[in-house]
């Protein structure tokens, strides 16, 4: 989608702090952080959200939940670190592309 921020992200037309990209996904640190430590993963295929998910998304979905440990530690994140996503407006996603949130580096609040 040329208008969705994520894939402009994604196809380095637009800027970002990035700290991990591969041929799949891109992980970069969030504008506004809600923590010392907030990170968002992408894929770089666009994918609106959980709900969207197709059955050939799975090696894709799969990889992204393999990586997340990884670049938690790349951030420094040795102690443990949460993940988040929220899909759809109940859910109150903002950006409508697939992404996860990693949080930490402090004190996180109890869900």
């Amino acid at each position: 989608m040329p208008a969705c921020i994520f894939c402009r992200i994604a196809r380095h037309e637009a800027p970002a702090d990035v700290l991990y990209e591969d041929e799949q996904i891109m992980a970069f640190r969030d504008r506004a952080p809600k923590a010392p430590v907030h990170l968002l993963v992408i894929p770089r295929k666009h994918i609106c959200n959980l709900a969207d998910l197709q059955p050939h998304d799975e090696s894709l979905i799969a990889h992204i939940m393999m990586k997340l440990p990884q670049i938690a530690r790349l951030s420094g994140l040795d102690n443990g670190f949460r993940t988040v996503t929220n899909t759809g407006r109940g859910g109150r996603q903002e950006v409508y592309h697939l992404h996860f949130h990693i949080l930490g580096g402090g004190k996180l609040p109890v869900m």
